[in-house]
């Protein structure tokens, strides 16, 4: 028996997840037929019991909660039956058992038994254990498959108001694959090239639609199948960059860690979409719950500052703020805490905030992020013009912490030839305090026309013991970072591992050229 319900006048993105959904709750449907060794004979079409009880579980299913998880390779085959690799994954011998005691309990015809068990995947995880996925020792081969009819939807969305869409694709990440999966766009300027004329441009600026396997992605294991995980991560963030090797991010990530703060893991992977040739891609994780909870602690909440907001503060309706940051992690609906920090680093006079900060900022640690920012020549940060962090609310000491994000401009890469790393130049922090006024306006400095005003760093480096702490800080990174050789170390592993496995995928000579660039920070 052979069912093929992708109806083919399903134009659209909603309807094509519709017939999909419909598709899914099917398979699931003739599982419990297998499980439960009722298979109709090769040959048989399913009753008209059978027929009604899948457009039922389908028709009460909300859309698109479960995605297209079978490729029409894999429609449903009922002469024998079915084995570990007829299934999807995320459908196993732990799903199939749930399937039979949702029988039992009279829950044959329920949507929701079915959603709820086909979410369930421990066994799967399991097998995969000892994948270690953002290891950096090896280069990991992530392919995707989507429909192109999708991903034409993505770009002209893209196109009109620069939305980035959801659409469901086909993840394999070192052999192992995960149906139902989502991606979208990520980034701002590193879209620029998609955005069409009149558009600056920035980082990947020369991206091209024709080319998805260049563009940057945010992939999620579980967008549509709750609990798909690859070694317990579910978001994975296919980054940009202007250089051949990344090598820039990738250093700096390392880098920032081994200085105390708060980091993204980072892996190569060799990156193909829908049978494109192979390219090398830097991955990392995404700042979200998980990443949170490991890296800063699970009291607290996490937000995102977006490029087109800052750090001002517009009122405390959390509306206000919907194109400014987003709550990314952790609960804090109505952004109460963070409107308070917002008001407090605008509004308060010079008494209540230079007597206040240490109560509401983690001031150590904002002195080593703008340490750093500076020791590897990042102009993209807190504030630059992509306005690139992320804030961090700890409700156990009711303190923000800046973290770091975005460092594809790390190491003068913007600056060079091709996007290639440029020679090292002066720290761009002025603590003359001759710095541009708080709220907006470009500044000057070695970068200058990607730096803008932020109230935060200004009212900072304001205050002379501050503005000391600042500078202790960049002094002592200097000394345990560069000067004791341990960044030439980082630098070292990863050009090792290029040279080792990527070099059909970037030359030789270009990887050793753009970590010699690299190195010349360091001296």
């Amino acid at each position: 028996m052979h069912i093929d319900m992708c109806a083919s006048d399903a134009t659209s993105l909603h309807e094509r997840q519709r017939h999909s959904v419909l598709l899914n709750n099917a398979y699931v449907f003739l599982l419990q037929h297998w499980a439960a060794s009722s298979c109709p004979t090769a040959g048989d079409s399913p009753s008209s019991d059978e027929r009604s009880a899948i457009r039922t579980a389908a028709d009460s299913q909300p859309v698109p909660r479960i995605p297209p998880v079978i490729s029409n390779t894999l429609l449903v085959q009922c002469c024998r039956r079915p084995t570990e690799t007829d299934m999807p994954r995320g459908i196993g011998p732990a799903a199939i058992t749930a399937v039979l005691l949702s029988l039992a309990a009279g829950a044959c015809g329920s949507a929701r038994a079915i959603e709820a068990d086909v979410a369930e995947q421990p066994s799967r995880n399991a097998v995969i254990a000892d994948a270690n996925f953002l290891a950096s020792d090896v280069i990991h081969e992530i392919t995707v498959e989507f429909e192109p009819v999708d991903y034409a939807e993505l770009i002209a969305a893209y196109e009109i108001d620069q939305s980035k869409d959801w659409i469901t694709a086909t993840i394999t990440i070192d052999g192992i694959t995960y149906y139902g999966a989502g991606m979208r766009l990520k980034g701002n300027s590193s879209l620029f090239g998609i955005a069409g004329a009149g558009v600056r441009p920035g980082p990947s600026g020369n991206s091209d639609a024709e080319e998805p396997e260049s563009l940057p992605w945010l992939i999620r294991l579980d967008k549509y199948i709750d609990g798909q995980s690859h070694n317990g991560i579910s978001d994975i963030v296919v980054r940009s960059n202007n250089s051949a090797t990344a090598l820039n991010e990738a250093v700096a990530l390392d880098l920032l860690e081994l200085a105390g703060l708060a980091s993204q893991d980072s892996a190569y992977a060799s990156f193909s979409v829908n049978g494109s040739s192979s390219v090398l891609r830097l991955v990392m994780e995404h700042p979200d719950e998980v990443w949170m909870t490991d890296e800063l602690g699970s009291a607290g909440s996490l937000y995102k500052a977006e490029s087109t907001g800052d750090y001002s503060y517009r009122g405390d309706d959390p509306s206000a703020y919907d194109e400014v940051f987003d709550l990314e992690a952790g609960v804090d609906e109505d952004l109460v805490n963070l409107t308070d920090f917002l008001d407090f680093i605008n509004n308060a006079d010079d008494e209540t905030f230079y007597g206040e900060l240490d109560t509401r900022l983690d001031t150590d640690a904002f002195a080593v992020y703008l340490a750093m920012q500076d020791l590897i020549s990042n102009p993209d940060d807190i504030d630059g013009r992509g306005n690139n962090s992320y804030l961090y609310y700890d409700t156990t000491t009711a303190r923000f912490t800046v973290v770091p994000w975005d460092h594809n401009l790390a190491f003068g890469v913007l600056n060079g030839a091709n996007g290639a790393p440029s020679p090292p130049e002066a720290g761009r922090r002025d603590t003359s305090l001759n710095r541009a006024e708080p709220g907006g306006g470009l500044i000057g400095g070695p970068d200058s026309g990607l730096e803008v005003a932020n109230i935060l760093v200004e009212r900072f480096l304001a205050n002379a013991q501050y503005a000391e702490m600042y500078v202790d800080a960049t002094a002592e990174l200097k000394a345990s970072l560069f000067e004791s050789g341990t960044a030439a170390d980082v630098l070292a592993e990863w050009v090792a591992l290029l040279q080792a496995e990527a070099t059909d995928l970037v030359s030789s000579a270009i990887i050793q050229s753009e970590a010699n660039s690299i190195a010349g920070f360091f001296e």
